[in-house]
């Protein structure tokens, strides 16, 4: 299957945003999504990974079969399951030597560090039950439930678009409720990432994916409407993330925003941010396409689509990074040298993750190498 490159520079830029959100008082995190609009990088990365899905499925499917692409995604969920106990054990093993070689730092909780070599089994037993999701990691358990159901959801998704779509909303309604009967290790009801409310946007992103070719143009038909309703939602949404960031001053203009769109809730997926990242993705994949296209073939743009190819193992070092990349944001003077560094320190965890997914990507050709120079010997 040809790689869609804008796809993989956005799925880079969402892991690099989700790395330096996750870095408390770092420069470029004031530039990253969440500060022009209600939403940020976990719908981005949450929506491409269903687009995906939905792309690679109906691919599988019409070459192998439907079992063929029930079991793909499968081992898939188990790879991802894996991925976030092995992150979970890294993320509190890195933790605990930051701490002991006198590395303070917030961006993960300290509490992983000391229950890790204080009863191993115990944590990784709850990270592999999915009853503890580790901060930085929560939404890969989403992911895992989003994927370990797929070999039911996107076949009903597939036979039957509308009433799939149709009871993906029903649920996202009730998602608060049936979140709180998932027993977990927080003291609030459920999994952080509510998956119940988020499945709604990944399954739009399934749909997406699958239909395409069919869903595109018969949009199209509507494109200046489309696009001006865009414009005007992501326009209010700036409005709304400006109130927010002025503060008192813009306290009377927030109170008036809220009466039109009522609450924002992220983790279960308010109406609001739905709206955003679905505006938004109307503007990124018409109006904006080509634009989009020359980005990603730009140096940048190749840097971030590696890092967006990198898969779990981008997502796994943009989590060891960000923790890296706060213990260093920490030793950091707070005078304009102070800005200076952390806004070093961001470019350094920024071009390390592009490092580490780059390698990922040639293992194949310098492990050869390695295996070549040693049968010399």
């Amino acid at each position: 299957m040809k790689r869609i490159m804008a796809l993989d520079m956005l799925r880079g830029y969402a892991l690099v945003c989700i790395m330096v959100d996750h870095m408390p008082i770092g420069v470029l995190r004031n530039v990253t999504l969440a500060n022009f609009t209600v939403f940020d990088a976990a719908e981005l990365f949450v929506l491409l990974s269903g687009f995906l899905v939905g792309m690679v499925w109906v691919k599988v499917e019409a070459k192998h079969g439907r079992r063929a692409a029930q079991w793909r995604f499968l081992k898939r969920a188990y790879e991802v399951w894996l991925a976030l106990v092995l992150g979970a054990v890294l993320l509190a093993a890195f933790s605990h030597f930051l701490f002991e070689i006198k590395l303070n730092h917030t961006a993960v909780w300290f509490k992983y560090a000391l229950w890790l070599f204080e009863n191993p089994a115990g944590y990784i037993a709850t990270v592999g039950l999915m009853w503890m999701q580790p901060n930085l990691l929560d939404v890969l358990a989403l992911y895992v439930i989003m994927l370990v159901t797929a070999p039911i959801t996107v076949p009903f998704l597939l036979r039957a678009p509308f009433a799939a779509m149709a009871v993906s909303v029903t649920v996202w309604l009730c998602a608060e409720p049936l979140n709180a009967l998932i027993p977990n290790q927080r003291p609030g009801p459920g999994l952080l990432f509510n998956p119940f409310g988020w499945q709604l946007l990944f399954f739009i992103g399934v749909g997406l994916g699958a239909f395409r070719r069919q869903i595109v143009p018969a949009l199209r038909k509507h494109g200046q409407v489309l696009t001006i309703a865009s414009v005007g939602v992501l326009l209010f949404c700036l409005s709304v993330t400006l109130a927010w960031r002025i503060g008192e001053p813009a306290k009377a203009v927030s109170a008036a925003l809220k009466m039109v769109y009522g609450s924002i809730d992220k983790w279960s997926l308010d109406g609001l941010r739905l709206m955003a990242i679905m505006a938004a993705s109307w503007l990124v994949a018409v109006p904006l396409a080509k634009p989009f296209e020359w980005m990603a073939n730009t140096a940048i743009g190749r840097a971030f689509g590696e890092i967006g190819r990198g898969g779990l193992w981008s997502f796994i070092s943009c989590v060891l990074l960000s923790i890296w990349g706060d213990a260093m944001d920490m030793m950091a003077p707070q005078d304009f040298t102070g800005f200076l560094l952390r806004l070093a320190i961001d470019i350094w965890v920024i071009a390390a993750l592009w490092v580490s997914a780059a390698l990922w990507l040639r293992r194949d050709e310098w492990m050869g190498r390695i295996k070549a120079r040693f049968a010399t010997r």
